[in-house]
């Protein structure tokens, strides 16, 4: 089952439960994805690859938005924003432990040869693909600076 026929299944769902939370996730993940499928370029129907993608996205946009909400002492809509992004991180796959990306990213620094901060760049992109879904660019750009900043890894 793709993502879209989950997305769709489970509004349907949402509608008869009532939730409007719910709902209102799902129908946004729904309309990037239709938005995805319809871009100029677009070939019909999006990879897994892409549908991940989109789902990080709204879930970058969820905290970011929460997390302004907070700055403001808006906590009636962090709690909106919080509530969607729970909603959001099911159709995820399982995130990495904070152990398993330190030890992942060690693997990579050693392999692509990073000796100092200088090397930033270099271990980003390599991780950035690797890691794509399985952690947070922030996440993961924050403990690759500790641990080149830190070379006792």
């Amino acid at each position: 089952m793709t993502l879209k026929e989950r997305i769709d299944a489970d509004i349907k769902k949402a509608m008869l439960a009532k939730d409007k939370v719910r709902l209102t996730a799902l129908r946004s993940i729904k309309s990037q994805i239709l938005l995805a499928e319809t871009a100029e370029g677009a070939h019909g129907a999006i990879t897994t690859d892409t549908e991940l993608k989109l789902l990080n996205k709204a879930a970058k946009q969820r905290r970011e938005a929460a997390e302004t909400y907070q700055q403001q002492f808006r906590s009636d809509l962090e709690e909106v924003e919080l509530a969607e992004l729970a909603i959001i991180e099911e159709y995820l796959p399982a995130q990495l432990s904070e152990a398993d990306l330190v030890d992942k990213l060690v693997e990579i620094i050693q392999r692509v040869g990073a000796a100092g901060p200088s090397d930033l760049g270099k271990v980003m992109g390599v991780a950035a693909r690797e890691l794509s879904g399985q952690a947070d660019g922030k996440a993961i750009s924050q403990t690759v600076n500790r641990l080149l900043n830190n070379t006792n890894f």
